[in-house]
C-alpha cells in the first residue's frame, strides 16, 4: 500500500494525522476558555461552566469513541514521525536538511523530532493530570481528590503548583514550534499550496498555532487568579 511503501505516502499520513489533531487542538482550546469565563466572571462552587461541560462530555459513548480516535490519530502521528525521521536520516545523513533554490529552512523544521519528543513528555503529563483523574477515574469508579467532572477544581488545583506551571509554559513553547512548521508543512504535503498560496498558509500557521497557545496560557494564568477568588471565597 503507498501509504506506508512510498515516502511520499507517509508524508500525506503524517499531515492527515497532523491536521485532525490540529482541529482536536482547537477545540480543546475553545472549550478551555469555558474555565477562563468562570474565572472572569466568578461562578460559585458546584455551579462551574466548565464543569458542565466536563459532565456533558464525561464517559458519553461518544467522547469514548472520541478518545479512542484521538489515541489512534496520536500513535500514528507518533509512528510515521519516527519513520519518516529514520528514513532521512538514512537518505541524506548530514546533509539532510540541504536545500535547492532560495527556500529558506526554518528552525522548527530541523527540530521537529525534538518538538514533538517535548510535547509527547508534555502530553503525558497532561493524561496523568486530567485524564486519569477525570474520564479515567470515572470509568474505574475510583476515588479521587475531586469528583471527576469538577473540572474546574483539578485546573484550579494543578495549576498551583509552580514547577508544574513552568513544565506546561515550556510544552506549550514546543507545541507553538512544532505548529508554526507542521501547519503548513501539511497543506503543501497535501497539494493545497501554490506560489501564492504558500505565503499564506505559512500566515495561517503562525496565526492559528499563536491562538492555540495564547488559548491554552489563558488558562494558565486564570488559574493563578482562581485560588482564593469568588470561589475561594464562598469555599472558604
Amino acid at each position: 500500500m503507498w501509504l506506508t511503501s512510498s515516502s511520499i505516502g507517509r508524508k500525506v499520513v503524517m499531515s492527515v494525522t497532523g491536521a485532525a489533531l490540529v482541529l482536536f487542538l482547537t477545540f480543546h482550546m475553545a472549550m478551555n476558555l469555558v474555565y477562563v469565563y468562570d474565572v472572569m466572571v466568578g461562578t460559585c462552587c458546584g455551579n462551574h461552566y466548565y464543569d458542565a461541560v466536563c459532565e456533558f462530555l464525561g464517559t458519553n459513548w461518544y467522547a469514548l469513541i472520541a478518545t479512542a480516535g484521538l489515541a489512534a490519530l496520536v500513535c500514528i502521528h507518533i509512528i510515521y514521525a519516527f519513520w519518516l525521521t529514520a528514513q532521512n536520516y538514512k537518505a541524506r545523513g548530514n546533509d539532510r536538511y540541504a536545500v535547492s533554490g532560495k527556500q529558506p529552512v526554518h528552525w522548527a523544521a530541523k527540530n521537529m523530532l525534538v518538538l514533538g519528543i517535548i510535547i509527547v513528555l508534555g502530553m503525558l503529563v497532561h493524561l496523568h493530570d486530567f485524564w486519569y483523574n477525570m474520564m479515567f477515574a470515572e470509568l474505574a469508579e475510583s476515588e479521587r481528590e475531586f469528583a471527576p467532572t469538577a473540572g474546574f477544581d483539578w485546573i484550579t488545583a494543578k495549576f498551583s503548583c509552580p514547577g508544574l506551571v513552568c513544565c506546561y509554559v515550556v510544552w506549550l513553547a514546543a507545541l507553538w514550534y512544532h505548529l508554526t512548521h507542521g501547519i503548513w508543512s501539511s497543506m503543501q504535503t497535501l497539494g493545497l499550496n501554490g506560489k501564492v498560496w504558500l505565503n499564506r498558509w505559512i500566515c495561517i500557521s503562525y496565526v492559528w498555532a499563536t491562538i492555540i497557545v495564547l488559548g491554552f496560557l489563558a488558562v494558565i494564568v486564570a488559574a493563578l487568579f482562581a485560588k482564593g477568588g469568588c470561589c475561594g471565597a464562598c469555599c472558604a
